[in-house]
């Protein structure tokens, strides 16, 4: 593409507003810059689209919305005229732009003659993942970048199952959008006119009952909680995002008396001016709610991602500070824990099973097995969960009780199929309750489970490649690990060499080659003769490579010692 020519065409486009056609006309004389937001579009992928807010092809702007709505819009009405009765279901986070960009998807969607169902105002992920479910819809679309910085927005997918599109649909999309004009292929109608129609309905209340019916009834010991209500509390924060509300009243319905909520970040602002990022996998965006735990005397704090599908916890340690626990750990806690409430409730299954990604820590499957689950590996990413689920259960092989993956995302239930952080807290103070009557904070929790099932430890290493050559980076980085896969890694000979990309197994001494079940993701997986596992994955949203470490040791110290040995070897990737 001549980014000059998409330029040009852009600052002369009577589509453009007089502050849109200033923003580009400043760019004048900053080539790279031009270059950086015309030489192409935004792929659109299964996650749909991801980028910074700006005026340009490759950022994401409302006439980037218009367009990709439009693609999608062509996918659904080839499903035919009950598809388009059936219709779309909007929602939008907290970010700048995004209710903004919500609007714009569905009065293109209603121009089309898609029914749109459209959230009045910002809901978390997962009740638009149950509005395409509850209301039997085509489609769904969230206008969120999740937990990405300020910058970024994004505008996530959904087909009939509730789960993130397909990879067919999504390449169905894509391949409309090459044929698309951005500024005049567009259909789209006034606001105001597709609601005064009834081509657009509004969502709100009625959705937020149905959704909060399912999640209360995921409870299975209210009456542990009860008996510690007076003494047990914690602290809540969702990072000025959509959690502000169903997460404080879920965790009220389930009997809680002390929950303080962090309340400089109960504020909704796409800005998020309290954190640096808005991410629960980092640690430092809990700082007010330490200082707040620590006011209050409470051992447990419960952070959300802006959109409320990643959940993220702090304990407090032995020394009385305040400690992150792993998305991997945080798995392990609440998969061991809902067995046993389960059974206790009598509510676990005939034959149960666990999901989790092909870099989720192994001491999943240990915890699951050990109990008499099956345990599943998926490739990352939920919609994989919600077809791996979908598959056994209409097989009537397994009733899925608990999916995760290790970037803090948990799926319990069956009536999401995406990460739902909303049903997570709930369970998760439910477990921190349970853990409280038996004299036990989460951190002592975590020690007993590596005492019983072994010292796995787990570590994700982010090889950042920004910039206009960060993915020829990422190419030739995979493609120097395919044609020179390293014979050790930190003195530990390779056993195999696993690529998921054509689903083959090479076994390191002999060079025979196996199948594997599963196939079509650029993953690498490299597993050691001490049984270590590292996972090489380039990320399908950010320009990064993400390295997994996956190890287990005779005690803390030896995992420690694998931990850093590994890491060593990580860093000279980069």
């Amino acid at each position: 593409m001549d980014y000059r020519k998409e330029y040009e065409k852009w600052l002369a486009s009577p589509a453009l507003s007089e502050d849109e056609r200033a923003e580009l006309r400043a760019l004048e004389g900053n080539d790279k810059e031009i270059k950086a937001r015309f030489y192409g579009p935004l792929e659109f992928g299964t996650a749909g689209l991801r980028g910074t807010m700006y005026t340009g092809l490759h950022n994401m702007n409302r006439h980037v919305i218009r367009w990709a709505t439009q693609g999608f819009a062509n996918v659904i009405r080839a499903e035919g005229t009950e598809a388009m009765q059936k219709g779309i279901a909007v929602c939008m986070d907290c970010r700048n732009h995004s209710a903004e960009f919500a609007r714009e998807t569905a009065c293109v969607m209603a121009a089309n003659g898609i029914h749109v169902r459209l959230f009045e105002s910002l809901r978390p992920t997962p009740e638009l993942s149950f509005a395409v479910r509850e209301y039997g819809c085509q489609a769904g679309v969230n206008v969120t970048a999740s937990h990405n910085p300020k910058e970024y927005n994004g505008y996530k997918v959904y087909w009939a199952d509730g789960a993130q599109l397909p990879p067919q649909h999504a390449a169905a999309i894509a391949d409309e959008l090459t044929r698309i004009d951005i500024f005049t292929g567009v259909q789209s109608m006034d606001y105001e006119q597709a609601l005064a129609e009834g081509r657009i309905e509004l969502l709100g209340e009625d959705c937020d009952r149905r959704f909060m019916a399912n999640v209360m009834g995921m409870v299975n010991d209210y009456e542990t909680v009860k008996k510690v209500a007076d003494d047990f509390g914690l602290v809540y924060t969702p990072f000025h995002g959509c959690g502000y509300k169903l997460v404080p009243e879920a965790l009220t319905r389930l009997g809680i008396k002390h929950l303080y909520c962090e309340p400089k970040q109960m504020v909704i602002d796409g800005d998020f001016p309290t954190v640096v990022s808005p991410n629960p996998e980092n640690p430092e965006g809990f700082y007010l709610a330490i200082d707040l735990a620590k006011e209050k005397d409470v051992d447990f704090i419960l952070g959300t991602d802006p959109d409320s599908d990643r959940v993220g916890i702090m304990v407090r340690n032995k020394s009385g500070e305040f400690e992150p626990v792993t998305g991997n750990q945080t798995g392990v806690l609440l998969l061991d824990y809902l067995i046993g409430a389960m059974k206790r409730a009598g509510k676990l299954p005939a034959h149960p099973a666990a999901l989790k990604t092909i870099v989720t820590t192994e001491m999943a499957r240990a915890v699951a097995e050990a109990n008499g689950l099956d345990c599943y590996d998926t490739f990352t990413g939920f919609k994989f969960m919600a077809e791996k689920m979908n598959e056994l259960e209409s097989a009537g092989k397994n009733t899925v009780i608990f999916s995760y993956e290790e970037s803090y995302g948990y799926m319990i239930g069956h009536y999401v199929r995406d990460k739902d952080a909303v049903t997570a807290s709930l369970l998760l103070t439910e477990m921190a309750a349970w853990y409280h009557a038996q004299g036990m904070t989460l951190f002592d929790a975590l020690r007993s489970l590596y005492e019983k099932y072994g010292w796995y430890g787990e570590k994700t290493h982010n090889l950042v490649m920004p910039g206009l050559d960060g993915l020829e980076k990422m190419a030739a980085l995979m493609q120097s690990l395919r044609a020179q896969p390293p014979v050790e890694i930190g003195g530990v000979t390779v056993a195999q060499y696993k690529d998921y990309s054509d689903g083959t197994v090479r076994d390191a001494a002999t060079g025979a080659i196996t199948p594997m079940p599963l196939s079509g993701s650029n993953v690498l997986r490299f597993e050691l003769t001490d049984g270590s596992h590292i996972v090489v994955r380039p990320s399908g949203t950010e320009p990064k490579i993400k390295v997994y470490i996956l190890t287990k040791g005779a005690d803390a110290a030896e995992r420690d010692a694998n931990l850093e040995k590994y890491s060593a070897w990580v860093k000279t990737l980069a």
